[in-house]
């Protein structure tokens, strides 16, 4: 399992298409910094193909006031989630 880390929302960039188009059956996907903008209701279509393996970093989340506002299919998790994350992961990729 790889996990994919993706700053950029999909609203304003074409990374998180391409980031998706690299993942393979197993992988995940934390949306960090402005990236957790997908995780929004309005957004989340742009994940449909990847249910169950979305992530969204809740410091990330806070700092813009987006909080209590994800789509119930994100899974928010904190630093500590993202070591844990990191740590079950093979390898990490960076999506900017």
């Amino acid at each position: 399992m790889k996990l994919h880390i993706l700053n950029r929302s999909p609203a304003s960039s074409q990374v998180p298409a391409q980031a998706l188009s690299a993942m393979g059956p197993e992988d995940r996907l934390l949306l960090i910094e402005d990236g957790v903008q997908g995780a929004l209701p309005a957004l989340i279509h742009h994940y449909a193909a990847i249910p169950g393996r979305l992530y969204a970093l809740r410091e990330d989340l806070v700092a813009r006031g987006l909080i209590g506002r994800c789509d119930g299919t994100v899974q928010v998790v904190d630093v500590d989630g993202f070591v844990t994350l990191t740590e079950e992961a093979e390898q990490t990729l960076s999506w900017y």
